[in-house]
């Protein structure tokens, strides 16, 4: 038996239990937005929570009490600035504990253990963990980049909430990557002295996934931004317009089938059987299969040309 296996068997821990509650939550938001309207009774506040940008215009009417906990959308750079300073740090410490021998400190390491990390050894973990959390490292760094100099943001908005679970997000993204590492007390458990023995062609094949769909959602987030654009570069509008080319000829959120290949990308790179990451994989599908149908339905009500084969989220199926 390979020696993680009784690891991914072992009972639900927090992390996963956390992970797996989100995912019912999203799973049964979207079942209740492919419910025909006058079969669910509707309440304005779920509507508002599950909304934002574009999507709340095409929502119920909202009422002054829920505009009052109103936030820019344009605070969603506020999320890759904790992630490249929070998921950093994290790196930082993998690293130094990689190559220098340098123990975790002991907040972060009995954090870990909180949150259900475990004592095991005799995985290719250490290496998988490395590149994953780099890989969500660099994503941040690209999202916040993209944020400044891509993406022209509108008056649209999020709500409090929405902003708030954003922060906490990225924080607990990162925990989870560290939370993977084989570990032995404080310090990370590498087989052999070099690291890069560890090496496997499931490595390379998550990093070329990871880039792949990294290039793919810049294309789409440069199509969006060009939308409010004229051919100099200057932003003319903020009004929404249908979009064209790369994956737009196939879905609606093209950007949002990209966030999910990413995260299909790292669960490669651990290996495929990493039981804790397949649950993020899965909380990741359902959230942003949500925000890709709302889209969907926003862009069909908005445009009568909206291209008929265009799907919301997953090419010729959904």
């Amino acid at each position: 038996m390979a020696p993680w296996a009784g690891v991914e068997l072992s009972a639900l821990n927090p992390l996963r239990a956390l992970w797996l509650a989100l995912t019912a939550a999203f799973l049964l938001t979207l079942v209740l937005q492919l419910v025909p309207a006058g079969l669910v009774p509707g309440c304005a506040l779920f509507q508002d929570l599950i909304r934002y940008g574009k999507t709340k215009r095409e929502g119920p009417s909202r009422s002054a009490a829920c505009r009052v906990f109103d936030v820019p959308k344009r605070y969603f750079s506020h999320f890759y600035i904790i992630s490249v300073l929070w998921n950093g740090f994290l790196l930082w410490h993998l690293t130094q504990s990689l190559f220098l021998g340098v123990p975790f400190p002991y907040w972060l390491h009995g954090l870990l253990r909180i949150l259900g990390a475990a004592q095991f050894q005799g995985s290719e973990l250490a290496l998988s963990a490395f590149l994953v959390l780099v890989f969500l490292w660099l994503h941040s760094l690209r999202r916040l980049f993209e944020c400044f100099y891509v993406s022209v943001f509108s008056n649209a908005v999020i709500h409090i909430v929405q902003y708030c679970f954003g922060l906490v997000y990225y924080v607990l993204i990162g925990l989870t990557v560290l939370s993977q590492v084989p570990m032995d007390g404080r310090n990370v458990y590498v087989i052999g002295k070099n690291l890069l023995m560890q090496a496997r062609w499931f490595h390379i094949l998550g990093m070329m996934m990871f880039i792949w769909s990294s290039v793919h959602q810049y294309k789409c987030h440069v199509i969006l931004g060009n939308l409010r654009k004229n051919k100099a570069g200057v932003v003319i509008h903020c009004n929404h317009r249908i979009p064209f080319g790369d994956w737009f000829e196939y879905v609606s959120s093209p950007n949002y089938l990209a966030e999910l290949m990413i995260y299909i990308s790292m669960a490669v790179t651990f290996g495929f059987h990493n039981l804790t990451w397949w649950l993020v994989v899965t909380y990741v599908f359902f959230s942003q299969a949500l925000s890709a149908l709302l889209s969907h339905k926003f862009y069909k009500s908005k445009f009568v040309s909206y291209p008929k084969h265009r799907k919301a989220f997953l090419p010729f199926l959904f």
